[in-house]
């Protein structure tokens, strides 16, 4: 029997690093909905954050006060950043391994 192999050489991945800069961010504060008696119709606790740059949205109002949701938000913003710069890495990984590659066929 004849068999064959391929083999791709590709670099190393770098560690990925979501940087959020506060240029890069639009906040809006707005009345949380729900429960939660009459202070719900008087304070602005409720916060969505936009990556400008990505357009990545995240809407957080499990809080009663601003600063919690906002800290709450930025957590789940460079979360989210995370994802997608590491999903983008793949992708171009495996673009470059099936350009090395190809279809592997004799």
């Amino acid at each position: 029997h004849t068999s064959t192999a391929s083999v791709a050489v590709l670099p190393e991945p770098s560690n990925v690093e979501a940087v959020v800069r506060d240029s890069d961010l639009r906040i809006d504060v707005y009345r949380s909905g729900g429960k939660g008696g009459q202070s719900v119709n008087t304070t602005d606790s409720a916060v969505r954050m936009t990556h400008i740059p990505t357009g990545i949205v995240v809407c957080m109002q499990d809080e009663r006060s601003q600063h919690q949701n906002r800290a709450k938000a930025m957590k789940v913003l460079a979360a989210r950043l995370y994802d997608f710069e590491r999903e983008k890495i793949n992708s171009e990984r495996a673009a470059s391994r099936r350009q090395l590659i190809g279809s592997a066929a004799r």
